[in-house]
C-alpha cells in the first residue's frame, strides 16, 4: 500500500493548477487524501429530463426546451430573459449577470438544456441563473449517470472543478487508499469497505437508495461517520492517557473554608450538588490533573460547586481562574464570588477586554506575583501577556462557547514542567448520555440532575404575535405587581448591528404602548459601563421591563424576574430557547415564559415550541435539539479553534455511537498500530500543509 501516493500534493494531478491549489488550501486541502475526505453536503438528481409542465415551484430539475425568444429587459434590475418551451409548458431563464457572448449564443430556434430551481416569476415560472448548455438538437440531451454531488466550497471553486478533481483522485489513487478498519469489525456491523463508501459518497451510481443518501443514513455514510467518530473517540482516549502522565498539585481534603461558606450560604445543597462536590474533592486530592465535566440544567447550582473547588485550591496556596464566555456572565460571577469569599479575605480580580491599560497592568502584576488568588474574566485571562504564579485550577463556564484550543490555552497557562492545573468544565446544556460517552471520553462526568428546593416549574405558553396587545397587557400587570420582566428580541441574523436595531425598535414601541413602565435596553453593542448600570438598575428594581437581545441567554441571574416574552421564538433553536427561559423561575414565585411567534409556523418550529411548552427537562430538550441540529451547538465543534465533524451528524447517526467503544477496544487489542493513522486521517487533515 503506497501511503505516500495519497499524500501527493494536488498540483501533480491533471487539471489542478497553482490558482486552484491556492483556493483549495483555504479549505485545508493540500493532498489527494484531503480531497477524498471533503464530502458533499447534498445531492442533486440530474439523471433524467423532466418536462417543463411537470415541474413545480421549489423543485430542482433538469429540463430542456426550444428557445422562443431571448432579449434584455429593463425593469427594476436589468436582466437577460430567455423563454423556452418543450410543448408541455414554457418558462423563462433569467440572468441578471450576463455577457455579450451569452446574449449572442441564446438564439431563437436553438435548443438548450438547463438545471436549476423553479420559481414563480412575475410572468410565470422562472429559472434564475441556472446551469445550462446549448444543444445541437432536441435529442442531444446529456444527463448524468449518477446523482450529482454538491460540495462545500469557497469563492472561485465551482462544482464542476470539485467533481473533476474528485474523479481524477479516485481514478489515480484508488489502489492507495488504506483501509484502517479491520474486516472483522466491518463484517460484524455490515458496513462497506472504505473504497466502496468513498465511491458511493462521491459518485452514487444508478440504483443507489437515494432516499437514504439524501437523508444521510446510507450504509456508505454510516461507514464513514463510524470511522470519523471512532477517530475522535480514540484521540480523546489518547489524550486522557497522556494527561495521566502529568502531575498536579495535591489539594488536601481536610479543608476549613468550604464548610464555613456552606454553613453561611443561607440555603441547603441538593444531593446532586453534594455528590458532585465530593467527586471534585476526590479528583483534586489526586496527584494527577483532574478534568471533570459538570453538566446540569440552567439554575441547578453549578456555581456553588465551582466555589467549593476554588476555596479548596486557594486554601492550599494555589491560584484559581474562572473563565466565562461573556463580560456579563463574568461580571456576575465576580460579584457572586466577591460576596461569598469576603469573610475569608479573598478578593477576586476581574480581567476582561474592557479594562483600561492601567487596570489591566495592575491585575497582571497581581496574578504574576501570586498576590491575587482568584481571577475571573473572559478569554482575556489567557492572553499571551498574562502570567500566573501558581495556577492550580481552571474553571470554564459554558464550555460550548469556547473552542477546544481556547480551553487548552488556559490550561497551558498553568503548565510548570510536567505539572498541569486541574480543570472543571461546566455546561448548562445537558448532553445526551450516548454523546457524552463518546465525545467526552477524556473527561470524568458529573451530572447535577436536581433543582434547588422550593422552585416552581416555569409555565410556558405559545402565542401568535397577533396577540401582542394582550401580551403587553400581561407585562403591564406583572410589573404593577412588583415583578420584573424580560422582553427578548431575536431576528434571523448573527449580526450584532441588526440584533441591536431590532431591540431598539421594540424598546421604543413598548415605551409608547406602556408609558407607565420603566423600560431599559440591553444588547450586544451596549457599552460595558452602560450594560453594568442597566443590570444593576434591573436587579435593584429601578427598571420594570428589560428589553434585550439573546445576550442575556447565559448566566444572568435576577431571582425575582418572573415573566419573559421571547419574540419570534420560532427563529431560535431549542437549546437557546431553554437557556433563555432559564433566566426566570429562579425563586419560589410562579414564573411564566411567553413564546411569541410569527405565522405561519413550519412543522419543525411547531414541534420545537410544543416541546418547550410541554417540558422543562433540559435533557429531553437537549436530545431533541440534537436530533434537529446536530452536536455543534452542544459541544462547540463550530467554535473557532475546535475540530468540526466532516460527515458525522449525531442527529442522524446516533446508531454509530453504539459501535464506537467496542470497536476501539478491539483496535487497542488487535491493531494498535492503526490508531495513530486513524486519528491523523480525521483530525489532522485541517492542520496539515504541503511541508508537514
Amino acid at each position: 500500500m503506497d501511503v505516500d501516493a495519497l499524500s501527493q500534493a494536488l498540483i501533480t494531478i491533471k487539471g489542478v493548477g497553482p490558482q486552484t491549489v491556492h483556493k483549495l488550501a483555504k479549505l485545508g486541502i493540500y493532498h489527494a487524501e484531503d480531497a477524498l475526505f471533503h464530502f458533499p453536503i447534498r445531492y442533486e438528481d440530474r439523471t433524467h429530463i423532466s418536462s417543463i409542465g411537470s415541474v413545480q415551484p421549489g423543485d430542482k430539475a433538469l429540463i430542456h426546451g426550444e428557445i422562443l425568444s431571448s432579449e434584455v429587459r429593463i425593469g427594476r434590475r436589468r436582466s437577460l430573459a430567455t423563454i423556452i418551451s418543450d410543448n408541455t409548458g414554457e418558462l423563462t431563464i433569467r440572468q441578471f449577470h450576463f455577457s455579450a457572448s451569452q446574449q449572442r449564443n441564446l438564439k431563437r430556434g436553438l435548443w438548450v438544456q438547463c438545471f436549476g430551481e423553479l420559481r414563480e416569476g412575475p410572468s410565470g415560472p422562472e429559472l434564475i441563473h441556472p446551469e445550462y448548455r446549448i444543444l445541437t438538437g432536441p435529442d442531444k440531451v446529456i444527463s448524468e449517470t449518477s446523482l450529482t454531488a454538491i460540495y462545500p466550497t469557497t469563492s472561485g471553486l465551482g462544482q464542476a472543478t470539485w467533481r473533476n478533481l474528485i474523479n481524477a483522485v479516485l481514478l489515480k489513487k484508488e489502489k492507495h487508499i488504506p483501509e484502517l478498519i479491520s474486516s472483522e469489525i466491518l463484517r460484524g456491523l455490515k458496513l462497506p469497505t472504505l473504497l466502496e463508501a468513498l465511491y458511493l459518497i462521491h459518485q452514487p451510481p444508478n440504483g443507489t437508495d437515494t432516499v437514504a443518501l439524501m437523508n444521510g443514513v446510507h450504509p456508505a455514510q454510516l461507514r464513514l461517520a463510524f470511522e470519523e467518530l471512532l477517530a475522535h473517540y480514540l484521540a480523546l482516549r489518547e489524550y486522557r492517557t497522556k494527561r495521566q502522565l502529568h502531575s498536579a498539585v495535591i489539594i488536601p481534603r481536610n479543608i476549613e473554608l468550604w464548610p464555613r461558606l456552606k454553613k453561611n450560604l443561607g440555603f441547603d445543597l441538593t444531593r446532586s450538588q453534594e455528590k458532585t462536590i465530593c467527586e471534585v474533592f476526590t479528583d483534586l486530592s489526586s496527584p494527577r490533573p483532574c478534568l471533570r465535566l459538570i453538566q446540569g440544567d440552567v439554575g441547578c447550582g453549578k456555581t456553588v460547586v465551582a466555589a467549593a473547588a476554588a476555596l479548596a485550591v486557594i486554601e492550599s496556596g494555589s491560584q484559581v481562574v474562572l473563565m466565562a464566555p461573556t463580560e456579563l456572565l463574568s461580571e456576575q460571577h465576580f460579584q457572586t464570588f466577591t460576596e461569598w469569599f469576603k469573610d475569608f479575605g479573598i478578593l477576586p480580580v476581574w480581567l476582561t477586554g474592557r479594562l483600561t491599560s492601567k487596570e489591566r497592568q495592575r491585575v497582571r502584576e497581581s496574578l504574576a506575583s501570586g498576590s491575587s488568588k482568584l481571577a475571573i474574566g473572559t478569554h482575556a485571562l489567557f492572553q499571551e501577556d498574562v502570567r500566573y504564579m501558581d495556577l492550580g485550577l481552571v474553571v470554564v463556564d459554558e464550555q460550548h462557547r469556547f473552542g477546544v484550543r481556547q480551553r487548552l490555552a488556559m490550561r497551558d497557562k498553568g503548565r510548570n514542567g510536567d505539572k498541569l492545573p486541574h480543570q472543571l468544565i461546566m455546561t448548562a446544556t445537558p448532553i445526551p448520555r450516548s454523546l457524552t460517552m463518546v465525545l467526552c471520553a477524556d473527561m470524568d462526568v458529573s451530572v447535577i440532575d436536581e433543582m434547588p428546593p422550593g422552585r416552581q416549574p416555569i409555565e410556558t405558553v405559545v402565542m401568535p404575535n397577533t396577540r401582542r396587545h394582550e401580551i403587553q397587557q400581561r407585562v403591564s400587570s406583572a410589573c404593577k405587581n412588583g415583578e420584573k420582566v424580560y422582553w427578548v428580541c431575536s431576528i434571523i441574523s448573527e449580526s450584532d448591528v441588526l440584533d441591536a436595531e431590532a431591540a431598539v425598535e421594540r424598546a421604543q414601541s413598548l415605551k409608547v404602548d406602556l408609558p407607565e413602565l420603566r423600560i431599559a435596553l440591553l444588547h450586544g453593542r451596549t457599552q460595558p459601563s452602560e450594560k453594568e448600570a442597566t443590570m444593576k438598575a434591573f436587579r435593584a428594581g429601578d427598571v420594570d421591563l428589560l428589553v434585550a437581545t439573546t445576550v442575556i441567554e447565559v448566566g444572568v441571574d435576577v431571582p425575582d424576574a418572573t415573566l419573559m416574552v421571547i419574540e419570534n421564538a420560532e427563529r431560535l433553536g431549542l437549546a437557546q430557547l431553554h437557556q433563555l427561559r432559564g433566566r426566570i423561575g429562579r425563586s419560589d414565585r410562579q414564573s411564566v415564559c411567553v413564546l411569541m411567534y410569527q405565522s405561519p409556523l413550519s412543522a419543525v418550529a411547531r414541534d420545537r415550541l410544543t416541546l418547550l411548552k410541554r417540558s422543562n427537562d433540559g435533557f429531553e430538550i437537549s436530545r431533541k435539539d440534537l436530533d434537529l441540529r446536530g452536536p455543534g451547538e452542544i459541544l462547540g465543534f463550530r467554535q473557532s479553534g475546535s475540530p468540526e465533524f466532516r460527515i458525522v451528524d449525531l442527529g442522524r447517526h446516533k446508531v454509530v455511537t453504539n459501535w464506537v467503544k467496542q470497536a476501539a477496544d478491539l483496535l487497542y487489542k488487535e491493531n494498535p498500530e492503526l490508531i495513530p493513522r486513524l486519528i491523523h486521517r480525521w483530525l489532522n487533515v485541517v492542520n496539515r500543509s504541503p511541508h508537514v
